[in-house]
């Protein structure tokens, strides 16, 4: 992968910029292929939540992808595409791997390369079925792009990444008009402040609804009885409308304000269909060809009181019931890393303590060979027993049977891949998907012998929650 070294000042020296693009057309004539050029610097820092609410307002047809760790002080916000796929079908991964290896034969690198977040990063969302019933799914089964531009910010620091694809057809006057354009969103952005949230009284109304997960769940208990299986993941959907608009990017800025111990993220379609949520559940974290995966699963509130949390804490550690259902998940994740030839180790079980819930925990991890690609672990792990059920394959025939709506991204991987292999995915659970004045909102619960119908319902209420206050 070629690199040029140099500072382009961007937002300096228009001309410098233009000479950019004519050597990179020149060398990509050449070559005799177009070029993937990948342009990045350090800029002043900003928000990139603040660049979205921006590139949204003036770009409201483009794909879009908001990444977010408050407690590593991380953001990423990726607008736009340079070169994209959406695409279907059991093939869906290696596909999907093969796109980004072919984009990186033609990258050019231009700029600093050792800085954080420099250079190509593709992101990506799976739905959790390989195809929908229903052909108007808001998201294809696999969408992957390489972002037109990509900021990324640090704890204070902040690097914008551009990128372009260039041949000998490509106008390069038309080319320039487009970087000012991105130039002409950042300089425009400003901090972004939520309104403080509040819980909408509508969505609270419709809360009551639920004979239809009730009877699902019990219906599941009577055959995990049989032995039929022995867990399944059933999600209960809340559909919420409002008298205008719900705010996407508003929504997001609540999200990081009350969970700031969870993945918070946002996708776009394009088209007007917002996935947003904020997730404890990552499924793969790669850096420097080292693995970690979390066994999520278990679950119990937070107490108001510190006596009462410590209570539901030894609880939750001493619940047979919810053990062995994290245990399921736990000894998913190691045979099927296993049978990609990984040798793991495991850490003792954990709770996870967010704001208004807590988990049982496990951190699994191992070293990989230069020879596996993220994505073939992504699919190797998807879906987990957290999210699906054991036996899966049946599992999942049942769930389609017991939820009569789609799935659509929810409990669906979500994350990015980079140029050294690096990648993070989460599990996008705690979502909503949002279209314009209507919004569905997801959250599950594992079934396993001895749960209670009316203990899963009221779970799933738990969870619903944060989703519910950050739509206000």
């Amino acid at each position: 992968m070629p690199v040029i070294s140099c500072r382009p000042s961007l937002f300096q020296c228009d001309r410098e910029l233009y000479q950019i693009l004519l050597n990179c057309q020149e060398r990509s004539i050449r070559q005799g292929k177009s070029l993937l050029v990948s342009l990045s610097q350090e800029i002043e820092s900003i928000d990139p939540l603040a660049v979205l609410a921006t590139a949204t307002r003036l770009q409201p047809n483009s794909l879009y992808f908001y990444w977010e760790n408050p407690q590593k002080q991380e953001a990423i916000a990726a607008i736009g595409s340079a070169k994209s796929l959406e695409i279907g079908g059991k093939k869906r991964f290696n596909l999907a791997r093969a796109f980004v290896q072919n984009c990186l034969d033609r990258v050019l690198k231009i700029g600093e390369p050792n800085l954080f977040y420099a250079g190509p990063r593709f992101f990506a969302n799976f739905t959790f079925f390989e195809t929908e019933p229903d052909s108007s799914s808001p998201f294809p089964a696999a969408t992957l792009f390489l972002p037109q531009f990509q900021i990324a910010r640090k704890e204070n620091r902040s690097v914008l990444v551009v990128n372009f694809e260039i041949g000998d057809r490509v106008n390069i006057d038309t080319l320039f008009e487009q970087l000012k354009c991105h130039r002409n969103t950042l300089q425009a952005s400003i901090p972004f402040n939520p309104t403080p949230a509040k819980e909408p009284t509508i969505a609270k109304a419709q809360l009551s609804r639920t004979e239809p997960f009730v009877q699902a769940v019990a219906s599941a208990l009577d055959e995990i009885g049989s032995n039929r299986y022995s867990k399944i993941v059933l999600a209960h959907a809340l559909e919420v409308s409002s008298p205008v608009p719900f705010r996407p990017v508003a929504a997001i800025a609540n999200l990081r304000q009350t969970h700031p111990d969870c993945y918070i993220f946002s996708v776009g379609n394009g088209k007007g269909a917002n996935f947003i949520g904020a997730s404890p559940e990552r499924l793969i974290s790669v850096r420097d060809r080292q693995l970690v995966v979390d066994a999520l699963a278990g679950s119990a509130p937070r107490g108001t009181t510190p006596t009462e949390d410590t209570t539901y804490a030894q609880k939750l550690l001493a619940s047979e019931k919810e053990k062995r259902e994290h245990q399921a998940v736990s000894d998913f994740i190691e045979q099927r890393l296993g049978e990609l030839g990984l040798s793991v180790s495991r850490s003792p079980l954990q709770l996870l303590q967010l704001s208004n819930i807590q988990h049982l925990w496990t951190s699994i991890q191992a070293q990989l060979p230069d020879r596996l690609h993220p994505l073939e672990i992504v699919a190797k792990l998807h879906p987990t027993p957290a999210v699906a059920g054991v036996p899966t394959a049946i599992a999942l025939s049942q769930i389609r049977s017991y939820e009569p709506f789609e799935r659509s991204l929810y409990a669906a991987p979500l994350g990015w891949i980079d140029e050294r292999g690096n990648s993070e995915f989460i599990v996008a659970i705690r979502s909503a998907l949002i279209e314009g004045d209507r919004a569905r909102l997801y959250a599950g619960a594992g079934i396993v012998a001895g749960s209670d119908p009316q203990k899963e319902l009221a779970e799933v209420q738990l969870k619903l929650q944060a989703m519910l206050k950050a739509l206000s």
